[in-house]
């Protein structure tokens, strides 16, 4: 049976045994957001959960109580793509309303991961990219949230979307409530691993 949302495909290549089920409440994010939003997320969120990795941060749509440090929504990066958008003026080839931006992952070399939420169906949403490093500002991918993780990961991008480069990675998922809880046990955030003293 064809999965729509593409989960079994990245599951292949980003293993969610680290991942837990978010167990959001999607009739308050729906309310918030005034939206329904992609099914592939909302499957990504009860898989893998809100957590990183390689330095990609996967967000969630509505604050939960944490551990150590805020593991991040969607609120703070989005405001920041929108006002980002607006600061540079657009980009030239797409005509977008900030409003219809909505942030749903970001990178340590501070790219923001979006959708560009035009369309009336949110399955429908294309990933909208703000690259801090990378050839154009402002990039459309015309693919869901899953699939360009999925496709990014396996480098099927031209040029490369994002300001870090994973190309020889090993990526491993890792939920954000067992960052914290790895922190705090002086570990590193990937089993096997010590964190150095001096942090």
């Amino acid at each position: 049976m064809e999965d729509p949302t593409g989960i079994a495909e990245l599951a292949k290549i980003l293993p969610p045994d680290l991942g837990t089920d978010e167990e959001i409440d999607w009739v308050a994010a729906e309310a918030r957001w005034g939206t329904r939003l992609p099914r592939d997320y909302m499957a990504f969120m009860s898989v893998w959960g809100a957590g990183s990795f390689e330095e990609v941060c996967i967000l969630m749509p509505l604050p939960k109580e944490y551990v150590q440090w805020d593991p991040g929504t969607f609120e703070e990066e989005t405001e920041n793509a929108r006002h980002t958008w607006e600061m540079l003026n657009g980009q030239e080839g797409l005509d977008i309303n900030p409003d219809h931006i909505l942030a749903w992952g970001v990178t340590s070399g501070a790219d923001i991961l979006c959708w560009l939420t035009t369309d009336p169906d949110p399955d429908q949403w294309p990933v909208l990219v703000y690259g801090r490093h990378t050839r154009d500002n402002f990039t459309l991918f015309s693919c869901g949230m899953v699939e360009f993780l999925r496709k990014l990961l396996l480098d099927e991008f031209d040029p490369y979307p994002i300001s870090i480069d994973l190309r020889d990675a090993s990526p491993r998922y890792v939920h954000w409530l067992e960052q914290q809880r790895r922190w705090k046990a002086d570990l590193d955030q990937y089993p096997g691993e010590s964190r150095p003293a001096n942090q």
